[in-house]
């Protein structure tokens, strides 16, 4: 494999780009820095194929990416094989609107072959190859200029053996039978909706200070403020205030702008200062949340109660068996939430009862739920048993 210089003008890499468009697949890979920002600062961009890989410096002045971009999400008739590829997907869309299309990641294959649910890229190659991998670059300062010969080649590795990987990953899955399998995976990772934050849903991911109306409409309102001041200031979301503290205030609201001198993980300054107006004024213009929007309401996640949450048990404890006797990964097969669904009363909707998923797992876990299949002890050992009407 022929690995270039680091590209860092647009005629060079235009001309890259021009050579990979006729290749059938190309691996993919960024380095980047977030500690802080809010967006993702991109920093170098790993890019090739079966025959040849180089870097792109995306802070080269006069570097115009608009060639490897195009290849990245305009031209489907090219695949686009990543690893773990969420972030380096979320700096795409962010620079796009777009995800590359068609996509391939090795980290959800290698769920559906039976190495584990998130394995690493290195301890993939290791497995598949037989290569160690030199970590000593992995804490590089990716924003730093310039980058010598050792940090670049570190970087270049995670496209050139992705080369490698990915063909034989591919045939093992057709092998197996297993290659449509992924198909939902793929489509779900490839949603550029995945990677956009909308402020008013940000409320989400905040461990809630009740189950109150009122405190949670002011905690959707503190959490979208919040956002929209972290991505205006380009700042990590908890550099302007934490979780615990934005929880603490929807429960327990200032009256004043002045009492915001008395919250803990806030300075004294915000009780004068603009950033602690505008906090303000997201308590003022909050209203409770609807009843819509409360956690929890939703109709397809009734409550499981005891014995639900009993039979929910047993359904883990089954796709444990099945995952260990198919060699696939149990996140792949199916996840906590469902199995609480379908231990619930759910029905409709579910992947576990349809297409593969109904063949490995969910046949024998509807089966369960019903009461036709049971477990048993023979001989010290776990037994699944159908049961007689």
């Amino acid at each position: 494999m022929k690995i270039h210089p680091l590209i860092t003008d647009t005629d060079t890499l235009a001309a890259l780009c021009d050579r990979l468009a006729q290749s059938p697949f190309i691996t993919v890979d960024t380095e980047f820095m977030r500690e802080n920002t809010y967006w993702p600062d991109l920093c170098l961009i790993q890019i090739g194929d079966e025959k040849e890989a180089a870097a792109i410096d995306p802070k080269a002045q006069g570097l115009d990416l608009a060639p490897l971009l195009d290849l990245l999400v305009n031209n489907d008739e090219v695949l686009k094989v990543v690893h773990a590829g969420g972030q380096d997907l979320e700096i795409i869309v962010n620079l796009t609107g777009k995800t590359p299309q068609p996509l391939f990641d090795t980290q959800i294959a290698a769920m559906a072959l039976g190495l584990g649910d998130q394995i690493g890229y290195g301890n993939l190659v290791e497995t598949l190859l037989g290569v160690s991998l030199d970590k000593g670059a992995r804490f590089t300062d990716w924003a730093r200029r310039p980058l010598d010969a050792r940090q670049i080649d570190y970087a270049i590795g995670d496209v050139t053996y992705l080369a490698t990987l990915f063909p034989k990953m591919l045939d093992k899955l057709r092998t197996l039978g297993r290659g449509d399998w992924l198909d939902n995976e793929m489509e779900r990772l490839a949603d550029p909706a995945g990677y956009v934050t909308i402020p008013d849903q940000a409320w989400q991911r905040i461990k809630a200070p009740s189950r109150k109306a009122d405190a949670l409409g002011r905690l959707k309102s503190l959490a979208a403020w919040r956002e929209r001041e972290a991505m205006n200031k380009n700042l990590p979301r908890g550099r302007i205030v934490k979780d615990e503290t934005l929880a603490d205030l929807a429960g327990h609201p200032p009256r004043e702008q002045r009492d915001l001198a008395r919250v803990r993980g806030l300075s004294a300054t915000w009780a004068t200062n603009d950033i602690g107006g505008r906090l303000m004024e997201a308590l003022r213009t909050a209203e409770p949340m609807s009843h819509d929007e409360m956690p929890g309401r939703d109709d397809r996640k009734p409550g499981l109660g005891k014995e639900g949450a009993l039979i929910a048990d047993l359904l883990k404890l089954l796709l444990k068996i099945r995952s260990k006797e198919s060699g696939v990964a149990a996140r792949l097969i199916a996840r906590t939430e469902e199995l609480e669904l379908l231990a619930a009363g759910v029905r409709e909707g579910l992947a576990i009862l349809d297409d593969w998923r109904f063949d490995q797992f969910g046949s024998d876990a509807l089966d369960l739920v019903e009461g036709r299949l049971a477990f048993g002890v023979q001989q010290g050992k776990l037994k699944l048993t159908r049961t007689t009407d």
